[in-house]
């Protein structure tokens, strides 16, 4: 019999068995279908031994706090930075305003200095050298995400406020609303559609960039499966798994972006 492979029962009186030929010892003991076989137990290792399950919604649910985290401060951040720019770019010539003028000398600064460097470097950053002493690291990874979805978020709002025609920030002033009125009222909901898709793309990044964090002890997804991979001393499994997750979650995100394009596209056409 060939090595690998059990032996065949003792067939009981009356019934039939189909015995092996060497075709079937050949593709039992053919790598990639051994390699097939071995699959059930190492995931049963992975995910259900011990109850590791469990760790990966630990995982999970850290993730979706710093993905959400993230994107509000995000958006707190690049619409004040996209509205300052903007406005110091609609300011009109010889009525400069010089402290509009320093705060958007340091928006573009900031802007410039979080795009222009990679993020990884920038969590680090965060972690060993401005918050050394931090022991929650998850907290840290969610400012160190949130300041740099903050710099992309303000690049994409301000292209869309810049898409919008100037002659509806005229009109509003014309009635007697402020900057800011006119903003909020007139400007922003207009802009909002052209945005959506950059915003939905952002948020996707976000939710996969987490993963980044585990390089300074965040105890996400990713934290986790290196921790069942090298209790295991077997790492594809848990980290294909992750990699499902994650795909699925995007494909979600994915799909709800494209249902509510559709819907305000509908209500474009009316």
């Amino acid at each position: 019999r060939p090595m690998g492979r059990p032996p065949f029962p003792a067939p009981r009186k009356g019934a039939r068995y189909a015995m092996p030929t060497p075709f079937t010892d050949w593709l039992y003991n053919f790598p990639p279908v051994q390699w097939f076989n071995e699959l059930g137990p190492r995931f049963y290792r992975a995910f259900f031994e011990a109850d590791r399950w469990k760790l990966y919604l630990q995982g999970l649910a850290v993730t979706f706090e710093i993905t959400i985290a993230a994107i509000v401060m995000g958006l707190v951040l690049g619409l004040f930075v996209a509205m300052v720019r903007t406005a110091h770019d609609q300011q009109r010539p010889g009525r400069r305003n010089p402290l509009l003028g320093f705060v958007n000398l340091i928006c573009k600064v900031y802007t410039t200095v979080i795009r222009g460097t990679p993020m990884m470097v920038q969590i680090l950053i965060w972690a060993f050298v401005i918050f050394k002493g931090e022991r929650n690291k998850v907290m840290v990874g969610m400012i160190g995400m949130g300041v740099n979805a903050g710099a992309y978020i303000s690049e994409i709002i301000r292209g869309g406020l810049m898409s919008v025609d100037p002659g509806q920030a005229e009109a509003g002033r014309s009635l007697g609303l402020s900057y800011f009125d006119t903003m909020r009222f007139i400007i922003i909901p207009q802009a909002f559609k052209n945005i959506l898709p950059s915003m939905g793309n952002e948020l996707v990044t976000l939710f996969k960039d987490t993963s980044l964090v585990n390089a300074i002890g965040a105890a996400e997804m990713t934290y986790y499966a290196n921790r069942i991979g090298g209790k295991t001393y077997d790492f594809m499994p848990p980290l294909i798994g992750i990699a499902l997750i994650y795909l699925f979650f995007v494909v979600i995100l994915t799909w709800l972006q494209g249902k509510l394009e559709r819907r305000l596209g509908q209500s474009d056409r009316r």
